[in-house]
């Protein structure tokens, strides 16, 4: 018998469920770019909602609303602080310099994707022509599947705030922070969600991520905000029609989804438990569903090329990631932490390890 897939690229790569398949079928529609379609708007009424923001905007993807935001947010000429390996400067295209004209001030992230605070006041420029105009930092959480600590996220906003910053997530894969954040504090992930997005002015949320929908993301904020962004949406192409269909999908996620995201959670850490102590690999597991291994002695692209032959997909160069998701199970995970290990059977313990930093997906 064929082993099935075990696709571990990104949590991008799920299909829709059965039911949230029906979910769309069913769905009334309208037509959005005249700002009708029902279900786009429940789905924006409740995506607000649980952010606690006063509305929202649903978007084709995670780079349009975090883009829109942007330029919600700043005018052209005007500056955003961003991590050195945040996904808004590293790996959206460039977009907030090239269409937005918003000049990003990139700067060093540590291990957990912390930017310092003294770097953070250090960054922002005073009122002076010479200088393009601070306007809004940007952060992320998760970030490579690290949960951004709270306290780090209060100390961060409440900086910006002090030198009248806006403050914006990319909260990609939010739900998953929150649900790792009420695992620790035992309550409800819906409850932390809140107490994330609380310090944000605006927050980017993926839908087809963890969540599983097809396509889809919303940007949430004040109202006038939102419609500030919502003529750059129309700008950028962003404009849907029956979008209800994919907004259908992303309300089934919301209202089914969140609390299974803590199974992924559970699926990675058997993933990096497996892999440990294997001679020329070096884990790196994180808080959520995300596994960065570090492969000695340039052996990535051969592990990565027998794992694929082994019908287990990951990704990296010199290093490989690995996302769980609803359509992996432990099966999958014990199938892929085989193949790795079979890969590595004749081969002597490496001395050296070189590291992987983030990824676009």
């Amino acid at each position: 018998m064929t082993m099935e897939k075990v696709d571990l690229r990104s949590d991008t790569v799920t299909l829709p469920t059965p039911a949230m398949r029906e979910a769309m079928l069913k769905a009334p529609l309208g037509d959005d770019v005249f700002g009708d379609d029902p279900t786009v708007l429940a789905l924006q009424d409740r995506i607000a909602e649980l952010t606690g923001k006063e509305a929202a905007l649903f978007m084709p993807t995670g780079t349009q609303s975090n883009l829109c935001g942007l330029m919600a947010h700043c005018q052209r000429g005007d500056e955003y602080l961003v991590g050195q390996h945040a996904h808004t400067y590293r790996y959206e295209g460039g977009g907030a310099a090239v269409l937005g004209s918003i000049q990003p001030q990139p700067l060093t992230q540590d291990a957990h994707g912390l930017i310092s605070l003294t770097d953070l006041a250090l960054a922002i420029k005073p009122d002076d022509a010479h200088f393009a105009r601070t306007s809004l930092l940007a952060l992320e959480n998760t970030w490579n599947g690290k949960r951004m600590p709270m306290s780090y996220l209060q100390q961060a906003s409440q900086l910006a705030r002090e030198h009248g910053l806006a403050v914006h997530l990319d909260g990609a894969r939010v739900m998953n922070a929150a649900v790792d954040q009420a695992a620790n504090n035992g309550t409800d992930p819906l409850v932390e969600l809140r107490q994330i997005t609380s310090l944000f002015d605006s927050v980017s949320v993926c839908f087809s991520k963890g969540l599983g929908a097809p396509v889809g993301s919303a940007l949430c904020g004040p109202r006038a905000l939102i419609q500030k962004a919502h003529r750059a949406r129309k700008m950028l192409g962003g404009g849907m029609r029956q979008s209800g269909l994919l907004a259908a999908a992303a309300l089934y996620a919301l209202n089914h989804h969140v609390a299974r995201l803590a199974q992924d959670h559970v699926l990675a850490q058997r993933l990096a438990t497996g892999l440990q102590g294997i001679p020329g690999l070096s884990v790196r597991s994180a808080d959520t569903n995300i596994v960065f291994v570090d492969v000695a002695h340039g052996k990535a692209s051969a592990l990565l090329a027998h794992l694929q032959q082994e019908h287990v997909l990951a990704t990296g160069m010199i290093g490989l990631r690995f996302v769980t998701h609803l359509d992996v199970d432990a099966a999958g995970i014990d199938h892929a932490v085989a193949s790795v290990r079979r890969f590595f059977q004749s081969d002597a313990n490496g001395a050296s390890t070189a590291q992987l930093h983030g990824g676009p997906y």
